[in-house]
């Protein structure tokens, strides 16, 4: 109250006062700004922000270049690679269900005995697979095998030639039978039937009682 009353009585002193007061006023905004920065940098170390502490912004990787295709040089033009032979597909090999039966594998077997001519010409038959043996097949004992082509033979070595033409017809019908039977067991089995003879009355013969035999003339006995 009594300030006012100074204030009133006296304009010199308002102005002054005026002053004075400016002066206190910004003395407190700069306390106060002094207090404020004080304030923050008492603050603990974890508050502040550090580069640590800081966002970091997401970096996209680049994409990632493909080399680009080798186009071929027009100049030179590519190697074919080299080729094998052509072989065909390898497989298992067929036999037919006769030539698997056990009964027709070729056995070879000591020859019967007691006409060692008969052998000997038996034996000297070209490609003989078995020479010095018979060949059992078929449970029938044959003079000589081809196998190279699954031929089976009887060796006849009869002096036929020298009989008259009635002992020579009866002589053919006694061995027919058993001929065309040692024909059916080598069929059954794969093989061919070859009857070798010496003379070529006993061939004709053969062959006029059978057409279906085969005879062949044995030149090298």
């Amino acid at each position: 109250m009594g300030l006012g009353i100074c204030v009133l009585a006296a304009p010199e002193i308002v102005v002054g006062a005026v002053i004075v007061a400016g002066v206190v006023v910004v003395g407190f905004a700069i306390k106060e700004a002094l207090d404020a920065y004080e304030r923050k940098w008492a603050e603990p170390e974890t508050t502040r922000p550090t580069p640590e502490t800081r966002p970091v912004p997401e970096v996209k990787p680049a994409p990632e270049a493909r080399p680009a295709p080798q186009q071929p040089s027009p100049t030179k033009r590519p190697k074919p690679e080299p080729k094998g032979p052509e072989l065909p597909p390898l497989g298992p090999i067929e036999t037919s269900e006769r030539e698997r039966r056990p009964e027709c594998k070729p056995v070879p077997v000591p020859h019967l005995g007691g006409n060692d001519p008969h052998n000997q010409c038996a034996d000297n038959l070209p490609n003989n697979t078995f020479p010095g043996w018979d060949v059992l097949v078929n449970g029938k004992n044959f003079d000589a095998l081809q196998l190279a082509t699954r031929t089976l033979w009887d060796v006849k070595t009869d002096a036929f030639d020298k009989h008259e033409s009635r002992s020579q017809d009866f002589f053919i019908q006694m061995k027919l039978p058993e001929i065309q039977r040692e024909k059916r067991l080598a069929e059954e089995c794969g093989y061919d039937f070859v009857v070798g003879v010496r003379s070529k009355a006993h061939q004709l013969a053969l062959e006029r009682a059978d057409n279906t035999l085969r005879a062949v003339l044995m030149d090298w006995c």
